[in-house]
Order: C-alpha cells, then sequence, then structure tokens
C-alpha cells in the first residue's frame, strides 16, 4: 500500500474518501497587487469554492486569513492563543481549539491528525518559497488533500482577501475587508511618496523581552518599516531573515524611532541608562504596538497587520499633512476588529489595547 492509504486506514477513513489529482507545478513568485497571481503553488484538485466548508490553515498567517474571511470554516488555529487574545475575537473564533501548525517552524501536526480532521482545503499563506511549497506538495502527495500555498508580504493583502475568498466560496466578504486593506495600503503608499528616501526616520525593531532579536533587509517580519516610509537601520547588516544583534551595534546605527510589540522591553530601553545613548530613547520615541489578538506590526506576519499600518504611519511621521483628515485610530481600530476579528470592542478594551 502507498503511504497516502497507509495514512487513511490509520485515520480510520477510506481510501475512497479522497480525490486525488497530479499536483500542479509551483507557480511563479507573486507580482505584487494582481490577485491572479497570489496564488503561488497549489497541489491536488481544488474543491469548488461552493464546497469548501473545512480549512485547515497550516501556520498563523493562514489561521488569521481564514478567520477574517471564513470564521465558520476554519477548523482551528494553528498557534496557541491565550485568554486575554480569545478576549478580543468574536464568538466563534473565541471558541476554535488549537489544530497545531504544518508550516513554519516546528511543524505539529502528524499527518494522521490531519487526516483525522477532514479539511476539504488545507491552505498556508505569507512566506511562498521553494521550502513551504515543498511542504505543501509533499502532505498533498502523502494524504491526498489539496493543498495551497497563497503570497502574503503587506503589499499583496487586498488581493490575497480577494483571491482566497474567492477560492473559499466568500467573495462578497473578501471585497468589503480588501476595500479595508486598500484605505491602510493606499494611505502607507501616500506617505512614501510624499516623503523622500533621505527624509525618512531611521528605524529599529525590537523584538523579545531585550529588544535584540530584529529583521535584516527583505525580512517579512519587519516589511512594515519601510513600507510606511521608514528605513530599517538593521538592513545594514545585510539581507535574510531575523537575527540578533548586540546593543553596541544598536548604539552604532543610532535609530530615530525605536518600535516594538513587547511591553517589557519598551520599558527597559526607556529607563535602562546603558539605552540612552540612542536618538530614539533620548527623544522618548519608543513605541509599544498593541499585540492582541494577535500582532500589529509581526505575530503573525499576516492580514492582523493591516492596523499597523495605521498605527505605525502616525509614530513614523507625527503631525504630517496627510494624517490631518483621517478617521482617529480609535474608532478605525473598532472598525478594524469588528470586521476583521467580529469582536464589538468595549470601551475598556480599546482603551487597554490603546495604552500599548
Amino acid at each position: 500500500m502507498r503511504r497516502r492509504d497507509l495514512l487513511l486506514g490509520a485515520a480510520g477513513l477510506g481510501a475512497g474518501t479522497w480525490t486525488w489529482a497530479q499536483p500542479a507545478l509551483p507557480r511563479p513568485a507573486a507580482a505584487a497587487g494582481t490577485d491572479a497571481d497570489i496564488v503561488h503553488a497549489r497541489f491536488g484538485a481544488l474543491p469548488d469554492p461552493a464546497q469548501v466548508a473545512r480549512v485547515y490553515a497550516a501556520g498563523p498567517p493562514a489561521g488569521v486569513l481564514v478567520a477574517a474571511l471564513a470564521p465558520d470554516k476554519l477548523l482551528g488555529w494553528p498557534m496557541t492563543l491565550g485568554a486575554e487574545a480569545r478576549a478580543l475575537l468574536g464568538p466563534r473564533l473565541a471558541r476554535l481549539p488549537h489544530t497545531g501548525r504544518l508550516a513554519g517552524r516546528g511543524s505539529t501536526v502528524p499527518l494522521e491528525a490531519l487526516l483525522q480532521l477532514q479539511p476539504d482545503l488545507v491552505l498556508d499563506a505569507g512566506t511562498a518559497d521553494a521550502t513551504h511549497a515543498s511542504t505543501m506538495r509533499r502532505t498533498s502527495e502523502q494524504t491526498g488533500l489539496p493543498t495551497l500555498l497563497v503570497q502574503g508580504r503587506i503589499q499583496e493583502h487586498a488581493a490575497q482577501l480577494r483571491e482566497v475568498g474567492r477560492l473559499l466560496g466568500v467573495a462578497a466578504r473578501a471585497e468589503q475587508l480588501a476595500a479595508q486593506a486598500d484605505e491602510h495600503l493606499r494611505l502607507a503608499a501616500q506617505l512614501r511618496a510624499a516623503v523622500p528616501p533621505p527624509q525618512r526616520p531611521r528605524v529599529y525593531y525590537g523584538r523579545g523581552s531585550d529588544g535584540l532579536e530584529t529583521g535584516l533587509a527583505g525580512s517579512i517580519n519587519v516589511e512594515l518599516l519601510e513600507f510606511c516610509g521608514g528605513r530599517n537601520v538593521a538592513a545594514q547588516a545585510g539581507s535574510g531573515s531575523l537575527t540578533r544583534v548586540s546593543l553596541e551595534q544598536l548604539l552604532a546605527w543610532d535609530p530615530q524611532v525605536i518600535v516594538t510589540q513587547d511591553a517589557e522591553f519598551a520599558r527597559r530601553a526607556l529607563n535602562d541608562p546603558l539605552w540612552r545613548g540612542i536618538a530614539a530613547v533620548r527623544a522618548r520615541r519608543v513605541h509599544c504596538a498593541p499585540a492582541l489578538p494577535f500582532g500589529w506590526l509581526d505575530g503573525p506576519p499576516g492580514v492582523n497587520r493591516l492596523i499597523g499600518v495605521r498605527w505605525l504611519v502616525e509614530r513614523l511621521h507625527p503631525g504630517h499633512a496627510l494624517l490631518a483628515g483621517l478617521q482617529p485610530l480609535a474608532p478605525a481600530v473598532a472598525r478594524f476588529y469588528e470586521a476583521f476579528y467580529g469582536a464589538a470592542l468595549t470601551d475598556a478594551q480599546l482603551r487597554a489595547l490603546l495604552q500599548g
């Protein structure tokens, strides 16, 4: 028996339960903003959108994407969510179990367990490269399940919402969410056009409680810095993904703005004498972005970052004329959480979020 048949038998399912098609060849990397190119790779025969009722999200960005588009179709969360995060989600999403992840650092789901969930589609989103495509190919070949890998850079989120919404049979809802995404993406584009590169602030994104993890040029985890009209100081160290840096290196880079999602690090940077040699600390331009239920800058690098675009442009370009006519941040946040997470935030929840 082939590996797939053995897995189906172990899961208590007949081999005839699934239809199988030869996997499609991966598509080339997307040209930003075009719906048709959002799909990077697909394997197996994708179901008709009207027949998609059960979606397994292979990693956190895909989990947030499906939660926003089709909360009734998401089988569970690929990442662990605590009570604080679940309190900021709509009732359906707050009750979903932890199903584990296939993609990214440390897969936690045996293929037997995946088959027992009986998904109509396995979806991954975010970093669309050969490694992630290989995971989707292998999963489809060994289980017979259709798998899909979609692009997930920040500039692609509106197109991502539209195309994945179409594939999940929720095109009308997808268009509503994509319209919000367009607003945030357009604002960032206008600011980049209005602020010449030499005038853009030097920015450092500090991850973790010590703030000494960051992302190099091209890292999806810090791409909002450049996208929102800043200059990532860590780009001077080269291209790649996440990296550790020293305080001495940070002092040499001397960023004008520091952003983080870790409140402990923000407090340390502002109060530790060792950090006072940095321009951002002396100017008190150390800003902590909200991180619940998902990060506004990262964690995961998914559609959750769209509200982070609005937050970050105000921190990088305070007082800029393009920001003068915007809806205040608080109602914009409430609108986003209602649309994307099905959560009607109370005044107290909104204040707690924005105190970061």
